[in-house]
């Protein structure tokens, strides 16, 4: 049985940032996960970043993307957009500047104990910690509308988070279904890889090709780390204004240089229609019916759909019953000012903290100021 203060399970840029000033702080820590696996495993090479330079993970704004682009000789101008690559490099970087290492096991089972929480990894190492830091990602929270997945032939789609290899889709013909930056950018994607046509269905009007402007969302993040509570201070209208403003910006805009990679005859835009009918024709091939009446013929549907939050269907809490006690809101963990669940000692980052602390605690700009807070909560409960 290994003991520690806190186990940091997960290791994208919240984890890495927790971790980080933990370590600066003296907290014993024990950190497992596969440093910034959603990058490797679930965004595909050549994918470019919507993420301003100044978003970055160091807690103590030293190790910065900035900074890490001044030691590697990188001119700023040279890495907007930030491509996906160069983010991997700066997270290795980050990781081995402050010396963070982290076991490779996932956590598969995680219980309440008599003083704090069990943990069993996939190798069998078992974990007492006084406390626990939940940073999952994204990955288990990608969503197919239950309506649109039971159209559509078991084994002939997929969601954008489990589909990074383009090399299959040369000579194959598909329809993603999602008008967003990620459906778009995918569509761009299998076009260059080969893929003779890509047909985009969606509900509203095209997005608009337009810079996103972020510019407003660090002293929003500041004003959390500083005013422990601030935003769930404020009245529903105001909370509801800031989420509103963040998704108009990210949901609402393409990035001007996608638009050059989507003037490609394999491409078509099918705005204001959604799938209405699907079949498998004797060829093997799909026959998809949209709403407007036109009819297409595909190889593949890849759904574009985003992320929907739901903590209890997280195997390593369903499978010991800790789901069941956790207190949420459709999904949502219900935490307090430091991220702390209702389960004393368990804390939740990243996408589950959104609903709590704003949606740009779902992305790497909140990793900072997340990180801050856990770790002085975990250091006064220590002292009490």
């Amino acid at each position: 049985m290994m003991r520690t203060n806190l186990l940091i399970i997960g290791a994208g840029p919240y984890g890495l940032a927790t971790a980080a000033y933990a370590s600066e702080r003296g907290v014993d820590a024990l950190r497992v996960g596969q440093p910034v696996a959603f990058c490797h495993e679930h965004m595909p090479a050549g994918m470019l970043l919507r993420s301003p330079l100044d978003w970055q993970i160091d807690p103590f704004g030293r190790r910065t993307l900035l900074a890490f682009l001044l030691e590697r000789g990188v001119a700023p101008g040279d890495a907007d957009p930030v491509p996906l690559e160069l983010f991997c490099d700066y997270a290795g970087w980050f990781q081995e500047s402050y010396g963070l290492r982290f076991r490779p096991h996932w956590i598969t089972d995680l219980t309440k104990a008599r003083e704090g929480f069990e943990a069993l990894s996939a190798d069998g190492e078992r974990i007492l910690a006084r406390h626990v830091l939940l940073a999952p990602g994204f990955a288990p929270f990608a969503h197919v509308p239950t309506e649109l997945a039971g159209l559509v032939p078991a084994g002939r789609y997929s969601h954008t988070c489990d589909t990074v290899d383009f090399s299959r889709f040369r000579g194959r013909r598909c329809l993603i279904v999602g008008g967003r930056q990620s459906a778009y950018e995918w569509a761009a994607l299998m076009a260059e890889a080969g893929a003779p046509e890509v047909h985009i269905s969606h509900r509203h009007e095209q997005p608009r090709f337009e810079p996103s402007d972020w510019s407003w969302v660090g002293a929003l993040i500041e004003a959390t780390a500083r005013e422990r509570g601030w935003f769930r201070r404020l009245p529903e209208t105001e909370r509801e204004s800031i989420r509103q403003h963040f998704w108009s910006e990210g949901r609402r805009k393409l990035e001007p240089w996608l638009a050059p990679r989507l003037r490609n005859d394999a491409i078509q835009c099918r705005p204001r229609t959604t799938p209405a009918a699907c079949e498998e024709t004797a060829s093997g091939a799909l026959k998809v019916t949209l709403d407007s009446g036109d009819s297409l013929t595909v190889d593949h549907i890849l759904f574009a759909t985003g992320y929907r939050v739901d903590v209890a269907s997280l195997p390593l809490l369903s499978h010991a019953g800790i789901a069941s006690a956790l207190r949420t809101d459709e999904g949502m963990p219900r935490l307090d000012e430091d991220f702390q669940t209702n389960l004393d000692g368990l804390f939740m980052a990243g996408l589950p903290a959104t609903r709590a602390f704003g949606p740009f605690f779902g992305f790497v700009a909140g990793a900072p100021a997340a990180a801050r807070l856990i770790v002085e909560r975990v250091i006064a409960s220590s002292a009490g």
